[in-house]
């Protein structure tokens, strides 16, 4: 646990730090990153070169990745088809890149669909031949260690947090402590997503420790409890972690609050495919745009659903 009264050059050296902790684990893990990166492409691999096979893949996002796994079976049951999801955790080589790339490999006898986290602009669609299907807005969490005395901040105290204008949770009515900036700018070249609290990454405070994914992110708010971050509503919190997403302008973070424009922080998931796409997959993605079943799964998470 951080002391009570802790100096700038303290601080600064526990984000180094964990820096240098991140340099060394990848050093370590680079062997098991690759043997697994291989592993779960494998089945990728192999889909594609089985030209009968009955079944759909899907790769992506972790937050859009939860809508079609939390309706999976329905949506087997509506296309007739096996649906193999890749995306927990957007570990692994998963994420909004590899939800466009195994889209575009899309063919008739062997049927793909990708899913992303972030919009994606005409200009990128056109060019690499896609179709998006908007699923639902998703608010975007404002994180803090359960242990922080605050519950509520203004939109411009948080962007001020971000951009480094304000630096000690006193400026704000809390403790006499300096706040650890903890972020996860990915997909930097396309518009939404974290743009929606700065829009460009050179707008947040340079001393801030830059996480690789959303697991990062929920750990290191809980071990630090001056930590500030942010993190998707549909991210299913353990048992073990301590945060608690803050309230804005007393605001909370909805659907209904997304809907009336009153919650300034979000991101739209949607699902990706070819220009041509099968019928298995047209079939698949309409039942979650159109059906019954994912208002539940959208109201679970504070989901706005599109259409």
């Amino acid at each position: 646990m951080l002391q009570r009264y802790i100096s700038r050059e303290f601080l600064n050296n526990v984000i180094l730090s964990l820096k240098y902790r991140a340099i060394v684990m990848k050093l370590v893990l680079s062997p098991l990153i690759l043997f697994f990166s291989i592993f779960f492409a494998f089945p990728m691999m192999l889909f594609a070169e089985n030209k009968s096979s009955d079944t759909i893949t899907g790769a992506g996002a972790h937050f859009a990745w939860v809508i079609f796994d939390s309706l999976k079976e329905e949506l087997e049951e509506k296309s007739g088809k096996n649906l193999l999801l890749f995306g927990k955790g957007s570990n692994i080589g998963m994420g909004c890149n590899a939800g466009i790339k195994i889209a575009s490999q899309s063919t008739h006898d062997s049927p793909t669909f990708g899913f992303v986290c972030c919009n994606l602009s005409q200009a990128e669609l056109d060019r690499k031949k896609l179709k998006i299907y908007p699923l639902a807005d998703e608010p975007i969490l404002i994180l803090v260690n359960k242990n922080n005395p605050i519950s509520n901040l203004s939109k411009k105290q948080v962007q001020s947090i971000f951009s480094g204008e304000i630096k000690n949770w006193n400026e704000v009515g809390g403790w006499n402590k300096p706040i650890v900036v903890i972020t996860r700018l990915h997909c930097k070249k396309r518009p939404g997503h974290w743009k929606t609290i700065l829009p460009s990454a050179k707008d947040f405070v340079s001393k801030r420790l830059n996480v690789s994914s959303a697991e990062e992110m929920v750990k290191y708010v809980t071990d630090f409890e001056t930590a500030f971050g942010h993190i998707g509503s549909t991210w299913e919190f353990g048992s073990k972690s301590n945060v608690k997403a803050i309230k804005i302008s007393n605001i909370e973070a909805t659907a209904e609050n997304l809907k009336n424009k009153t919650y300034p922080f979000h991101r739209r998931l949607s699902a990706i495919t070819s220009l041509n796409p099968s019928d298995s997959v047209l079939t698949t993605i309409n039942q979650v745009q159109q059906g019954k079943s994912f208002k539940t799964i959208a109201e679970r998470f504070n989901l706005l659903p599109l259409n």
